[in-house]
């Protein structure tokens, strides 16, 4: 949905909602007493807006923290907390601001600190039930639309593969064959094809949940690199270093080619001082996969970035809330750091 279409949603349902409020302040107080105009306004414009203030600490703050994985108990602590918003956003307008500038307060005198505290935790309490309900609602219909658009994208992607496709387990035996040809000639290009013989074989692996031991992801960027390190001979300064423990571990196949692949596409390789860098650690559950490398001022290529939107896209969609992906560009060196909780 638009932005800007939500933003108006939100207005006009709160100006709905303040409308109702004065209305019932002004009109209907029991014993057909009726406040001053000015002063039922005041005091629904200030009940409004810690109703307002609850409403997002909940929608906004407090329940996205919720379903993700890292700093959970912090969220948790701060859903708790959530009374506290509406009482205390209440009290610096009514007890103190207004007093200040207007010359009356809410309450009385005589009201005691405790029967102030549980008032304003009853009535701030439906503000964050209300605010539970719409980011439900807004979630599910979110996920709803993201399911809707992953599933045409994998319809989109198999057609379109299915049009361009030379069968691809054909070209995997081909390789094979053309190994077993080039082996008595050269012991570098046979190698150079059992490498790709390798990395098609990686890629027509398939799985139930679209991912793949991280294992076979390392060898596969083992794999990229030797072959692309043919082209360079020499002249080829890669340094890949793995740290932790990758066995038993698993995640999105191909989610880590394409950071590797920007690199050399578009960075220098074959500067001994400035070496392309490689490093993937395993801490515990969580990944973290760094790559960095000198920019290259000579290249030209008009689709530069594009691998990272997708791949991009592709980690909103697999990882939702579990991953982080930080770009650092400082006009020399070209940096991504991603972190994945796996």
């Amino acid at each position: 949905m638009n932005k800007r279409r939500v933003v108006l949603y939100h207005v006009l349902a709160w100006a709905a909602y303040f409308i109702y409020l004065f209305i019932g302040g002004f009109f209907l107080q029991p014993g057909g007493k009726t406040l001053h105009i000015e002063v039922s306004f005041l005091l629904q414009i200030s009940y409004t807006l810690a109703t307002i203030a609850t409403f997002y600490y909940a929608y906004a703050l407090v329940l996205p923290g919720l379903v993700r994985r890292k700093y959970r108990l912090l969220y948790v602590i701060a859903a708790i907390a959530s009374p506290f918003v509406f009482i205390v956003a209440r009290y610096l307008l009514e007890e103190m601001l207004y007093p200040l500038i207007f010359g009356f307060h809410n309450y009385t005198d005589d009201t005691t600190l405790i029967f102030y505290f549980w008032d304003n935790v009853y009535r701030g309490l439906p503000s964050i039930a209300f605010g539970s309900a719409v980011w439900g609602v807004v979630n599910a219909y979110q996920q709803q639309n993201e399911n809707k658009q992953l599933r045409e994208e994998k319809a989109q992607a198999e057609l379109a593969f299915l049009k361009s496709q030379i069968n691809p387990h054909f070209l995997y035996n081909t390789l094979n064959y053309i190994y077993s040809l080039a082996y008595p000639v050269s012991d570098q290009l046979a190698d150079a094809i059992i490498k790709l013989s390798n990395l098609m074989r990686y890629m027509l692996n398939e799985s139930k949940d679209g991912r793949i031991d991280l294992e076979k992801e390392v060898d596969y960027l083992n794999n990229y690199i030797d072959i692309y390190r043919l082209r360079f001979e020499d002249n080829f300064y890669v340094e890949f270093k793995t740290e932790g423990d990758i066995v038993g571990k698993r995640l999105a196949s191909l989610v880590l080619i394409p950071f590797v692949e920007n690199a050399f596409k578009h960075g220098v390789v074959d500067d001994e001082q400035r070496p392309v860098k490689i490093q993937l650690k395993v801490i515990g559950s969580r990944l973290n996969f760094i790559v960095s490398n000198k920019i290259n001022r000579n290249q030209k290529d008009a689709s530069s970035g594009v691998g990272l939107v997708n791949i991009r896209r592709r980690l909103e969609l697999i990882y939702p809330g579990n991953h982080e992906l930080l770009i650092a560009d400082n006009g020399i060196t070209y940096k991504t750091t991603l972190n994945i909780d796996l």
